[in-house]
């Protein structure tokens, strides 16, 4: 039993390439379908299986109610059972007990087989569709199994199958069942009977994949494909460019001797493949793109519409080389650039450009200019018409001319533009910002209206005063509005209300006020004022002084009671020097100023001064100076200070005094 078990797992895993908890899974599954199926057990029960994986026995756990007397061994079990597995269960309580019927291995696996192989093809088919999915847009190899006129079929790994119809298939292809085919994986659908995967092998993926295999400067990063434009089975145009200096993007792709593309074209069933290195230049790109026609002008014309056309003028000789057989050539150049473009051979391109400058009076500049050369220009042409052979130096002069007056066109409608520029730019400085916010609805007209200018692209009352302003024969032109519809729009435009957008302004931030405290007006005589500037000048150098030296110097000094004092100049101050305080004060606060005169304490000492200024608070920054105004009197031989006290928060009341 244990090795045909085994055995067979092993088997089943190999052939399915399934993961072995999945297998698991399916086979406890069935064995729990065959359980309710043998025992006719209800689906609200529940059941585990469990497989020994080394003997391969299959047990069956069921959920059962604790009664006293067992009436249905189905959903029922006794005390002394129940005990054996949970020895706290009661009456009334779930135990989940074994239940394995006898015989249950021969009637489980004829009862499970349906269901262990829908379950493995389930699973099957989800791991083949994750698989596949991953791989969408690489290049897979598959091997043909039935081959019919609308499509072919693949085998492909993990027993998957893959078509590819015929629009995916190179025209010319013919394939045998048994061949071995490359292909792009295209997409993937999940369906009834698996996932349904799409092959191809004419997108244009296919031939960006084969060519990321075969140059590994692409693969690496070095080259990079800029655009393909391909006609599967016949030719097929590639735009590289280097991403690194010092790479040749072409030779890179064609290889030694062209074994590189030469590998890819047989791939392709011989379709021609031309490598074109990408420039930024859209006049230099596109006369690449026309290669192996020579191209002698690139001319491009790009309007605001979005229609990019480029007119390109080429020799006589190489007027079908370039358009290519049923215009092949010029099709696959048109995809490759993104440009719509126009071929003329150089005489054609001339008479058309004389033409211009005879008959249209726009080209009066060019007319002009190249007045002096239109003789010999016609004569070059009558020469041409008439068959007889054209010199080289004429076919230059022709070139030349033509030149010239593709230029003039072209400076022309760079003009006209920068003037359409300059409109549109006005047209939209005179509308407010507001008024692209405000949705169509708010305007007094139909339903019907608003619905049909809402489909023509203006979706807010803004749109529509920027097309009013710029062209009303736009909103005019549109199917059924009339001129009463226009007097209708237009007043309702003038109805409507814009809100202005305030303007934000800078605000800057106000200066802080600093509250000066109130000073009294003294008389002040003028000899004394010579004094007063030297004292505030000392004081302003001691309040530079660091604490800590200060506090140095007040270690170092000794002072004694025979030590002679000293006098201090006289000093405009804030507030006398009470010995009683008890608060530290500073120099400023050592004076006092009487009405008419200074009063200078008895004596200060040297230590007395130094013992003050140390203990000022060091986090206290050094106090800004103040500056006294100050007026003489000549007549009465005095200075006068100004006062000035506070009434108020906002008010100062300013007086003089003697």
């Amino acid at each position: 039993m244990k090795n045909d078990f085994v055995a067979a797992f092993n088997m089943l895993l190999e052939d399915k390439q399934l993961p072995r908890d999945v297998i698991m899974e399916a086979l406890e599954a069935a064995m729990i379908s065959a359980y309710r199926k043998t025992v006719n057990a209800s689906n609200a029960q529940h059941v585990v299986a469990k497989i020994d994986q080394e003997t391969g026995k299959v047990s069956i756990f069921a959920e059962k109610e604790v009664v006293e007397l067992v009436q249905d061994p189905r959903t029922e079990v006794s005390l002394e059972d129940a005990h054996e597995v949970e020895p706290e269960s009661e009456f009334g309580s779930m135990v989940v007990v074994e239940s394995t019927p006898k015989d249950f291995g021969r009637v489980a696996a004829q009862t499970a087989r349906q269901v262990i192989q829908q379950r493995i093809r389930e699973a099957e088919r989800s791991a083949q569709h994750e698989y596949f999915n991953k791989m969408i847009g690489e290049i897979v190899t598959g091997i043909v199994q039935a081959v019919n006129p609308h499509m072919i079929t693949l085998g492909l790994d993990r027993k998957a199958e893959g078509i590819m119809p015929r629009n995916h298939q190179i025209p010319g292809e013919r394939f045998r069942v048994h061949d071995r085919v490359r292909a792009l994986l295209l997409d993937i659908k999940q369906g009834s009977r698996g996932p349904q995967i799409t092959l191809s092998r004419a997108h244009q993926k296919f031939l960006r994949r084969l060519l990321e295999d075969e140059v590994p400067e692409i693969y690496q990063g070095m080259v990079e494909i800029r655009s393909i434009a391909r006609e599967p089975g016949h030719r097929s145009k590639v735009a590289v460019s280097a991403l690194q200096p010092g790479i040749d993007p072409v030779g890179a792709c064609v290889g030694i001797r062209g074994v590189r593309i030469q590998a890819i074209v047989r791939e392709l069933n011989d379709e021609k493949i031309d490598v074109i290195e990408w420039n930024a230049d859209p006049s230099v790109f596109i006369a690449k793109a026309l290669s192996p026609a020579r191209v002698t002008g690139v001319y491009l014309e790009d309007s605001t519409q979005g229609k990019k056309t480029a007119t390109v003028v080429v020799p006589e000789d190489q007027l079908s080389l370039a358009i290519g057989r049923d215009g092949q050539n010029a099709r696959l150049s048109a995809k490759l650039t993104g440009w719509r473009i126009d071929i003329k051979s150089l005489p054609e391109a001339t008479s058309d450009a004389l033409f211009k400058l005879q008959n249209d009076p726009d080209f009066a500049p060019e007319l002009e200019e190249l007045e002096g050369q239109i003789p010999q220009i016609e004569a070059v042409i009558q020469k041409k018409t008439e068959g007889r052979p054209v010199t080289p130096e004429e076919y230059q002069v022709l070139n030349q001319f033509v030149d010239h007056v593709e230029r003039g066109v072209i400076s022309r409608r760079e003009a006209e533009l920068e003037v359409q520029r300059a409109r549109r730019a006005e047209a939209r400085a005179t509308i407010s910002e507001a008024a692209f916010s405000i949705p169509l609805d708010e305007l007094s007209l139909s339903p019907r209206m608003t619905i049909k200018l809402s489909g023509e692209g203006f979706t807010s009352v803004g749109d529509l005063l920027y097309q009013m302003e710029l062209d009303p024969g736009v909103i005019l032109g549109i199917s059924g509005i009339g001129p009463k519809t226009m007097e209708a729009i237009e007043s309702a435009l003038a109805e409507v209300e814009i809100p202005e957008i305030p303007v934000e302004e800078e605000i800057e931030p106000a200066p802080e006020e600093i509250e000066e405290p109130e000073v009294e007006d003294v008389a002040v005589p003028t000899e004394d004022i010579e004094a007063v500037e030297e004292i505030d000048e000392a004081e302003e150098e001691v309040s530079e002084e660091p604490v800590a030296e200060l506090i140095a110097e007040e270690e170092a000094v000794e002072v004694t009671e025979a030590d002679e004092p000293q006098v201090v100049e006289p000093v405009v101050a804030e507030a006398a020097v009470e010995e009683a305080e008890p608060e530290p004060q500073s120099l400023e606060e050592i004076f006092t100023l009487k009405e008419d005169e200074f009063v200078i304490p008895d004596a200060i000492t040297e230590s007395e001064t130094e013992d003050i200024q140390p203990e000022l608070d060091p986090q206290k920054k050094k106090k800004k100076k103040r500056f006294v105004e100050l007026e003489y009197d000549p007549d009465r031989d005095v200075t006068i200070v100004r006062r000035r006290r506070k009434k108020s928060d906002e008010e100062w009341e300013e007086d003089w005094e003697e």
